[in-house]
């Protein structure tokens, strides 16, 4: 049999009650990436140090970071640009693989910069050793496979103006 919840009005009954379902309840590791172009139209990858291939500039949230302020924040740290979030294009939920448990990972819209700003983006800090603007057919060749398809379909929900849900990276609605 369940336990009853306690009433709402007691509030330290009521938060312990809250506290010990959320304890138990799954918690997920969550990716921020962001779709950077320039006026040519070809977009930024970035080669990580931390790991093999290359891949959208981004990163992991910290605890309680929501995603679209983690990609803003990581871009201001890895490549010392603030830009404005132009909407959401992916949302990815990303099964287990390997050691990880799973994870959602969302790529949004970055707009274009301008050839300037362009010109002198450069890695910031050590967790990259390279940034470089390329054409969507060559960023489809040098980023891995789970990269590349949710970087493709952010491509064409982009084109297509509404943002795309993946499951392990294929559109399921």
């Amino acid at each position: 049999m369940r336990p009853t919840a306690p009433d709402p009005a007691d509030t330290d009954a009521w938060n312990t009650y809250l506290a010990e379902g959320n304890a138990k309840q799954a918690r997920k590791r969550v990716a921020a990436d962001v779709l950077l172009r320039d006026p040519s139209g070809r977009v930024l990858l970035v080669n990580p140090t931390y790991k093999p291939g290359w891949d959208l500039p981004g990163g992991m949230a910290e605890a309680s970071e929501p995603p679209e302020d983690t990609a803003r924040r990581e871009l201001m740290e890895e490549l010392g640009i603030r830009i404005t979030l132009l909407g959401l294009l992916v949302v990815d939920w990303v099964a287990p693989h390997g050691p990880w448990d799973d994870q959602i990972a969302f790529i949004f819209d970055g707009g274009t910069l301008d050839q300037d700003h362009a010109d002198r983006l450069r890695p910031r800090d050590d967790e990259l050793s390279e940034a470089a603007f390329v054409t969507p057919a060559e960023a489809s060749v040098h980023l891995q496979d789970r990269i590349r398809r949710r970087f493709e379909h952010a491509l064409n929900a982009l084109d297509g103006g509404r943002p795309l849900y993946l499951r392990d990276g294929e559109p399921v609605m």
